[in-house]
């Protein structure tokens, strides 16, 4: 048993402060919504989620933020896969982002961000509206994590 013990104290692994993590996670959402900003500025209202996204991966990139589109998410239900799902942006392999371009954000957009932060058990996530009025951001959390 001792092993076992000396095993897990020399382990490489060390607990992460909560703090420090909520504040790399605080930084880091805001270089992202920094970015969300300025390609709002310069497009303005009225492209497809498309158009917003380019943007979006070209002003995270320019930010020196690592940025993957498409992330793949399989859903299973009894073994068996019963869905197929892209995540629009995941930045630095910790923050979800899902984009959207519309009048109005819905209870049903943020309800699927928090399932993309279950299937991927992801932390944090940003939606991000480019819509009429501006930018709107809502920053969701996975089940089972503490909101700041």
């Amino acid at each position: 048993m001792s092993m076992k013990s000396e095993a897990h104290l020399t382990g490489a692994e060390h607990p992460v402060n909560p703090v420090e993590k909520t504040m790399k996670h605080e930084e880091l959402t805001h270089k992202i919504i920094a970015c969300a900003y300025k390609v709002y500025n310069t497009l303005g209202f009225g492209f497809l989620e498309s158009v917003y996204k380019k943007g979006m991966v070209i002003e995270l990139t320019k930010s020196a933020l690592k940025v993957e589109e498409e992330t793949p998410l399989k859903v299973y239900y009894d073994n068996q896969v019963v869905g197929d799902f892209y995540i629009d942006l995941l930045v630095e392999d910790e923050i979800v982002i899902e984009l959207k371009s519309v009048e109005n954000l819905t209870k049903a957009h943020e309800v699927q961000l928090v399932n993309y932060l279950n299937g991927l058990k992801k932390e944090i996530g940003l939606l991000i509206n480019f819509g009429p009025s501006g930018v709107e951001i809502k920053r969701k959390y996975r089940k089972g994590v503490e909101q700041d």
